[in-house]
């Protein structure tokens, strides 16, 4: 059994409204996040953002994988670090596209920290389903930050 880290942002808490800069409705780029709790043993870090609450099918927003072990933090709208690969988003591309719900009811956004204990050969552009099968057996540690926005 995985054991927990923690996801924190200073832009919002734990179940927290997600400011519009964040969103499609502001300069839609990805908030600031740090973490702590990485195990020993850690090889890389990766990194979803999913709406469940999209219709269909949960919605990635952004993920990226290979993220070093050392990493404690990406700062608000930065890049990932060097030699960290960002998959394929559900709006088609590579890289951070925040909140955009149908406008009514807030959705729920959901930030999610891996520890692995690999890292991932998948390239750039790589579909989440893909990444979520190349994690299974190497996730030692995980945490989760949810936030909500309504437009």
């Amino acid at each position: 059994m995985p054991s927990s880290m923690t996801l924190t942002s200073q832009a919002f808490g734990q179940g927290a409204a997600i400011p519009a800069r964040y969103t499609c409705s502001g300069a839609d780029v990805s908030p600031p996040l740090s973490w702590s709790g990485v195990p020993d043993g850690t090889k890389s870090l990766a990194l979803t953002v999913i709406d469940p609450d999209a219709p269909g099918k949960p919605f990635v927003h952004w993920f990226v994988f290979n993220v070093p072990a050392t990493a404690t933090d990406l700062g608000e709208g930065t890049r990932p670090p060097e030699g960290s690969t960002e998959g394929r988003n559900d709006f088609g591309s590579n890289g951070y596209r925040g909140p955009c719900p149908p406008p009514g009811s807030p959705h729920h956004y959901h930030f999610k920290l891996h520890a692995l204990d690999t890292e991932l050969t998948l390239r750039s552009g790589a579909s989440e389903s893909s990444f979520q099968d190349a994690i299974k057996g190497h996730v030692l540690a995980s945490g989760e930050l949810v936030g909500t926005f309504k437009r």
